[in-house]
């Protein structure tokens, strides 16, 4: 009995010690990620964790519920889609085709009204706030400088960083893209209970801004900052009042914080919403910024968006991924694990993948062999109609 007792006083004097290493280096962040992460079987964010960690509710208004195609769910997933569905975890799957459903399908448990979480798709919205921002006056173009709402930004190449750096990832900051490094700033990011605080103190701009494209979750950060300092609205109170209520979302949807304290949005990631809804905003951009007749973002705006802004980057718009597939152009709102709004304007076609996980990547925003499979087969699904 007395080993045991001692057994238990090491282990406890270590879990003391531990916690008293990781107050004292600045990582007690991690605290947050072993509960929430690693406590629930999983070795990186997940779909509902969400969950766990603090939100503020976006508001729908007046639902405008998607009609239904009248070949709406005539036919099935194709094989390879039914392969590539079981063996990443989709959850949901959407097609769009002229503004209707024509074929929607739910797994695992989840249907059309479960919240999940949009992770880096969330980019896609604020880029969108900053055009909605411009386009009612609080910023005066994408050339202003994130000096005029972020002081901190005054200093050295931190006065030449526009907004518009900011959302074309091209920010020439510090930041580190790695989401599987537990000392990671993106993962510090995540779990840090004063994201604000975090942000003005951990990144430094340290190459010209605006010369090149790096993928960046900070710069979306950075940017949903400045877009409240100049709006003096939350993130989510201008998402509600922009798009969720005027393009009649017909749930609620939360976006996740840092804090009740601190109230700080999580401007990069992180919106729970479902298939339907999510896919509101690929029609916004389809149709060139307008809904219902209403010019809701200025089109101007929206072809800039989903328009390279480097030629040696094709790949990036302003909030958007761009790709080239089969002769067809697409834009695309993309998300860690998976998560897809894929958009064909010309086509009038709008694609929603949604699932628990996706193709390795080599590097940051690889478009690998899932987002191939769905695009694929969505159109094979499609082209069966059309002979038939």
């Amino acid at each position: 009995m007395s080993l045991i007792k001692k057994i238990l006083k090491g282990l406890v004097l270590l879990l003391v010690l531990l916690l008293i290493t990781l107050y004292l280096t600045d990582t007690d962040y991690l605290i947050k990620a072993v509960k929430t992460i690693y406590l629930n079987g999983y070795t990186t964010a997940f779909l509902e964790d969400y969950k766990y960690f603090d939100n503020e509710t976006v508001n729908n208004g007046k639902p405008q519920p998607w009609p239904n195609h009248k070949n709406y769910n005539a036919v099935s997933e194709t094989e390879q889609l039914n392969i590539t569905n079981e063996t990443y975890g989709t959850i949901a799957f959407l097609i769009v085709k002229n503004d209707s459903i024509w074929f929607e399908n739910y797994y695992n448990g989840f249907d059309e009204d479960s919240p999940t979480n949009s992770f880096s798709m969330a980019k896609s919205y604020v880029s969108g706030l900053l055009g909605k921002a411009i386009m009612e006056g609080y910023i005066k173009s994408l050339d202003q400088p994130v000096c005029d709402f972020i002081p901190e930004y005054c200093d050295g190449l931190s006065a030449k960083l526009t907004v518009g750096d900011l959302a074309s990832m091209a920010s020439g900051t510090n930041w580190d893209e790695a989401y599987y490094s537990p000392f990671s700033i993106t993962t510090r990011a995540y779990f840090d209970d004063d994201l604000r605080t975090m942000m003005l103190h951990k990144v430094k701009v340290v190459e010209e801004p605006g010369k090149r494209f790096k993928y960046a979750s900070g710069d979306t950060q950075l940017l949903g900052m400045a877009i409240e300092n100049a709006t003096q609205k939350k993130l989510y109170q201008y998402l509600e009042d922009c798009f969720w209520k005027p393009l009649g979302c017909e749930n609620e949807t939360f976006w996740q914080i840092d804090s009740k304290p601190n109230d700080m949005v999580k401007a990069y990631c992180c919106i729970a919403s479902n298939a339907k809804d999510f896919a509101r905003f690929g029609k916004l951009y389809k149709d060139y910024g307008q809904w219902n007749g209403t010019q809701v973002l200025d089109s101007t705006f929206v072809e800039q968006s989903v328009t390279p802004r480097f030629t040696e980057s094709p790949q990036y718009g302003y909030g958007w991924w761009l790709y080239e597939k089969d002769g067809k152009s697409f834009f695309i709102m993309r998300g860690h694990l998976g998560q897809m709004v894929i958009v064909d304007r010309a086509n009038n076609i709008i694609v929603v993948r949604l699932g628990h996980r996706r193709t390795p990547q080599t590097f940051i925003g690889e478009f690998s062999e899932d987002v191939d499979v769905y695009i694929e087969e969505a159109y094979k699904m499609l082209a069966h109609v059309t002979q038939t």
